[in-house]
């Protein structure tokens, strides 16, 4: 594999420096048809910003300046009937445009089904079980784990989507007349879900549960996990053309596809088992715009050891958010989400929630499934910030009936002020 991802990086490395003026700049005086994986840390990182600024110098085919990219994102389907645009930044709030050449589209469609396949191909008790799988996600998807299933349709498989923005009784109806065996959706959203098959409402059996496009938190795949009682599979990828698999023991990340370095928040590569500050990413299979050491905020923590289901792909632990959601306020104070989430999660009647930073703490969304006591919720939560170094935080919560999920549908759990 290591031998593999090297002959890819060299060929994506020529066609980059060939026919990409900002990577020609970029990768001057290195050699590419030496280049090794241990030659990438001497390559300046590349951001979102630095993608978003020079789109038009970054892709290696002229036709696909950014202001055709983002049209054909708008209006959907293919563009120029070869490539496909997607995009990224619902939860971050800096919105990414990407976009892939044909034989890199399928390639990353076969990299998110190849270990749900083999899953459900490996498990004697699914022998004969129709693969019908209901996706709750935005209406017109934008992001890759939703959008890349408008192109393919396994002739095995019936899929459905339920727009996540309609009446969630109506969403209910549908999928009790549609009885999936996979249910797949927005990890904020499922919950819902969860919560309308305890009432006796949503009366399905889905045989697998996938969580998509959001961090699955703890406390939300143990809900799922109890309520359905089968296994749950979280669908880690982003747009950038990183799609994790899962085997039902854990998430393998796509190493014959992609070189991914985990590092702390000085660029320093972190040790299986401890959490990145951020991955900077490789992808070696979509040439049409390549990605070189490019910054992803998420905090991911690679595992060590060898998985049970026999793959040699490295394993990930459920990511639980971003660098984009700290809080940092104006006395220095760094506020990890974790605060609030030690708070909320513990509380079984808020179903999902969203938290604003202010000046002095936060102001809290939060729909919940009965009765909350949201004073009581918002002295906890100070107490906690000030448990993190926070002076004399001040905490609003308020309950909602819904929480703005925005364009692509996804929950915005953390806003941090505006610098």
């Amino acid at each position: 594999m290591a031998e593999e991802r090297t002959r890819a990086l060299r060929e994506l490395a020529a066609v980059a420096r060939t026919r990409s003026t900002w990577h020609r700049e970029r990768l001057e005086g290195i050699d590419v048809a030496l280049l090794s994986e241990a030659d990438l840390k001497s390559i300046p990182s590349m951001t979102k910003r630095d993608l978003m600024e020079n789109f038009d110098q970054i892709v290696t085919d002229r036709r696909l300046g950014y202001d055709a990219c983002a049209a054909q994102l708008e209006s959907g389907g293919p563009l120029l009937d070869e490539f496909h645009v997607v995009a990224s930044g619902g939860s971050s709030g800096r919105r990414g445009i990407f976009v892939y050449g044909w034989d890199a589209w399928a390639t990353c469609y076969a990299a998110i089904t190849r270990f749900q396949q083999r899953d459900w191909a490996g498990d004697p008790s699914l022998a004969g079980v129709e693969r019908i799988t209901a996706t709750v996600a935005a209406a017109q998807p934008s992001h890759i784990s939703a959008a890349i299933r408008r192109t393919f349709r396994s002739p095995t498989e019936r899929l459905e989507l339920f727009p996540v923005d309609l009446p969630l009784d109506e969403i209910v109806a549908g999928l009790n007349a549609l009885a999936p065996t996979i249910l797949m959706g927005y990890s904020s959203f499922l919950p819902h879900l969860a919560l309308e098959a305890r009432a006796g409402r949503l009366r399905i059996a889905p045989r697998r549960v996938i969580t998509i496009s959001e961090p699955l938190l703890p406390e939300l795949r143990a809900l799922l996990e109890e309520t359905w009682q089968v296994p749950v599979a979280n669908g880690y990828g982003m747009s950038e053309g990183v799609v994790s698999g899962s085997c039902g023991h854990a998430s393998h990340l796509p190493d014959d596809l992609c070189i991914i370095e985990a590092v702390d928040a000085d660029g320093n590569d972190v040790a299986p088992g401890e959490p990145s500050s951020r991955l900077l990413v490789t992808t070696l299979y979509n040439p049409v715009l390549p990605l070189i050491r490019y910054e992803v905020t998420d905090e991911v923590t690679i595992r060590s050891g060898t998985c049970a289901c026999g793959s040699s792909f490295s394993r990930i632990e459920d990511p639980q958010g971003r660098l984009d959601d700290l809080f940092v306020y104006r006395t220095g104070t760094v506020i990890h989400p974790h605060v609030f989430r030690s708070v909320l999660g513990r509380d079984l009647s808020v179903i999902e929630y969203q938290v604003g930073q202010t000046a002095g703490g936060a102001a809290i969304k939060i729909v919940t499934s009965g009765a909350s006591d949201a004073p009581s919720l918002a002295r906890r939560i100070e107490t906690a910030l000030a448990g993190a170094g926070l002076d004399h935080p001040i905490v609003e919560v308020e309950a909602v009936p819904s929480i703005d999920r925005g364009p692509a549908g996804k929950l915005r759990r953390f806003v941090p002020l505006e610098a």
